[in-house]
């Protein structure tokens, strides 16, 4: 029986109300992002909606575990930049075990 440990991902479909203040999110989020070993598998790239508007940036991102994925959100360093999201957008978000 394998004990490989299943992968944790974020999924986010955020509306951003201001762009260049949510620049400052981006910027502060990376000293968490690089803590929990976050590598980013979509962010912001070319989409469609193809059942209604999703967003104007979508993010998906890996991390070696569901733990890890959680305890990333759940740092103070990513605490921080949150207040940034929150005050320039809004999302849908999730963090989700892999297969």
């Amino acid at each position: 029986m394998s004990t490989q440990t299943k992968k944790g991902y974020w999924i986010a479909m955020v509306e951003i109300a201001d762009p260049e203040a949510y620049k400052g999110y981006i910027a502060a989020n990376a000293a968490a992002f690089e803590k929990y070993g976050a590598k980013f598998l979509a962010r912001g790239g070319r989409h469609t909606d193809p059942e209604g508007p999703a967003g104007d940036r979508q993010v998906i991102i890996e991390f070696a575990s569901y733990e890890q994925a959680v305890a990333c959100y759940e740092s103070p360093e990513y605490q921080e930049a949150l207040k940034i999201r929150l005050a320039n957008s809004t999302a849908k978000f999730t963090i989700i075990e892999g297969v």
